[in-house]
């Protein structure tokens, strides 16, 4: 038993290790933290420790019938907000941040010594604080392009946060069970609603699609396709008015920012589509389950 508990802890410890190193290089996995937690939280491992893992994969005779109901059945949702709250503080979770932060701080302190304040400001503070006046695909470029000279208040920074961290919010509690999906919508949904966003922001959630296309029951033809073609095609439609405006030199900021507000609205429609068309499987079995199966088995 003491030596279970031991590579438990060694599994703990070895995944905030990984992570508080990851965090580090790229801060944006952070948003991260809260899924990873909820899959640590007894709720999902149940008290034995041990995780019971379901057979992962993406055979329908073995998960949900239909995508959309399975969501709405499976996932916990907004009425388990409060299951999941009261259920993360264990000594896995505790221990996981403890670890991870430590080791995320150690690293910041150890290069800030070696760089200064040019590291700090590069690689933490720059994100808080970025007003990138240059159009690019956030709905916020107009503005911050008109206000950009006079500054920003502290009130009008948290409206710009506040949509983004409403969604990420509802979609860590409806989807942290199945972490793989969860991290992907995380991602997307993450990027949408950024204050800025560039093209290099999409690599951040193509790299997890491989992770959920096996559990979309969504059929390439003709839904899939129309989801790409609403993706490129709100994107090519962008790119079109930030040529005219970058390399004619045309007065079209209104019509740039339209395009990046439409542009929203096809990356929200191709969202709630993967989400509608996903087949919700949990990485680990609820804990009814977990103590029929090892019931079934003791037999």
């Amino acid at each position: 038993m003491d030596h279970l508990v031991h590579y438990e802890w060694c599994k703990v410890f070895q995944a905030a290790f990984w992570y508080g190193l990851i965090v580090h290089f790229r801060i944006y996995p952070i948003i991260y933290a809260l899924p990873f937690v909820i899959v640590l939280s007894k709720q999902r491992i149940g008290p034995s420790r041990k995780p019971t893992l379901r057979q992962w994969n993406s055979r329908r005779d073995i998960l949900y019938n239909n995508s959309s109901t399975a969501s709405a059945k499976s996932s916990p949702g907004w009425n388990g907000l409060w299951a999941p709250l009261g259920s993360t503080v264990t000594w896995d979770t505790v221990m996981f941040g403890l670890f991870s932060g430590t080791l995320f701080f150690l690293l910041t302190i150890t290069f800030f010594y070696i760089y200064g304040w040019d590291f700090l400001n590069e690689a933490l503070l720059y994100h808080l604080t970025r007003t990138d006046p240059r159009h690019n695909f956030s709905i916020y470029f107009y503005h911050v392009y008109l206000h950009h000279q006079q500054g920003f208040a502290v009130f009008e920074k948290f409206v710009s946060f506040l949509p983004q961290t409403m969604v990420q919010l509802a979609l860590i509690f409806s989807f942290a069970g199945d972490l793989p999906f969860c991290l992907f919508v995380q991602t997307v949904a993450f990027v949408a609603f950024n204050k800025v966003m560039t093209a290099q922001y999409f690599v951040w959630f193509f790299c997890l699609l491989p992770l959920i296309l096996p559990w979309s029951s969504m059929k390439v033809k003709w839904k899939g396709l129309i989801c790409m073609f609403v993706w490129m095609a709100s994107q090519i439609h962008w790119l079109m008015w930030a040529y005219l405006l970058e390399f004619k030199g045309r007065n079209v900021f209104v019509q740039l920012w339209l395009a990046s507000i439409l542009f929203l609205v096809a990356n929200t429609l191709v969202l709630l589509m993967l989400i509608r068309y996903h087949k919700y499987s949990p990485i680990f079995m609820p804990l009814a389950r977990s103590g029929v199966a090892n019931s079934r088995k003791s037999e």
